[in-house]
């Protein structure tokens, strides 16, 4: 009767892991295998291993990676800091808040704020220095990439670090442990799972990101997921489109495959 009840509980979720991941996830991998005309072929994976889309899938790489690292830095103190506060719910809510706003409405928010003519561009005429383009560089599409991914990696940390028994903490400090020490030697690794999990959830969107790249950083950022929007709307290459999606679908499970692998080892 377990068993039973167990399967039937299960049907709702494989109806729906099937409809709308496995089978899209199919589709993508057989037009992967179409050319322009739709002959079938598997040139679009010989195209992706040329230099080009090596290039543009280690800019991806290298953009992705330091959006998760300058995240994680700021991120980590950030959660630390409020685990120590007594209004922690209202500080919680405070950043999670602009989660819940859409985010092409975040993303046109910063084109008014870093425009020549905007705000922040006034601040520095106010303190006596020069109007600077802010828009379209690697700095605005690194700040307007770190502000939408920070409460991803807030949250995991947060979660983590509130788990851990203060018992640990208080009997390290009784043995003599510093601040530093009881850091690096309770807190620290007592944290990682949330670390893993907020890098997974950085990381791997990061990898495939295209509005913002579009609109932000116009054509100075070249990433794979913009790539994929360029063949499948303007060059109408939907093979190539969908080689690239399926390029970033192996590149995004090896990620979750060496996070979860080293999680498994500590």
């Amino acid at each position: 009767m377990g068993t039973a009840l167990r399967w039937l509980l299960f049907v709702p979720y494989g109806a729906w892991l099937l409809i709308f991941v496995l089978l899209p996830l199919g589709l993508v991998v057989v037009t992967s295998l179409r050319d322009i005309d739709g002959a079938w072929t598997l040139a679009n994976y010989e195209r992706f291993l040329t230099p080009t889309y090596l290039a543009m899938a280690g800019t991806s790489v290298g953009y992705a990676f330091l959006i998760t690292v300058i995240t994680l830095a700021v991120a980590y103190p950030a959660a630390y800091l409020l685990t120590r506060t007594r209004q922690k719910a209202f500080w919680l809510i405070f950043l999670i808040l602009p989660s819940w706003v859409n985010l092409l409405l975040k993303t046109y928010a910063f084109l008014g704020l870093l425009a020549l003519h905007g705000p922040v561009n006034a601040l520095f005429l106010a303190a006596g220095l020069p109007e600077r383009p802010l828009l379209f560089t690697d700095f605005s599409f690194l700040l307007v990439s770190i502000y939408i991914f920070i409460p991803f990696m807030i949250l995991p940390i947060f979660n983590a670090i509130e788990e851990i028994p203060p018992g640990l903490i208080e009997a390290a400090r009784d043995l003599g442990a510093g601040r530093w020490d009881v850091f690096r030697r309770v807190i620290w690794p007592l944290s990682l799972d949330g670390v893993r999990a907020g890098v997974q959830a950085v990381f791997i969107p990061a990898l495939s990101l295209f509005m913002i790249t579009r609109l932000i950083a116009g054509n100075r950022v070249i990433t794979l997921g913009t790539a994929i929007e360029e063949h499948f709307l303007v060059t109408q290459d939907w093979g190539m489109g969908a080689t690239i999606a399926v390029m970033l679908v192996v590149m995004m499970a090896a990620v979750m495959a060496v996070v979860g692998r080293k999680g498994e080892r500590t």
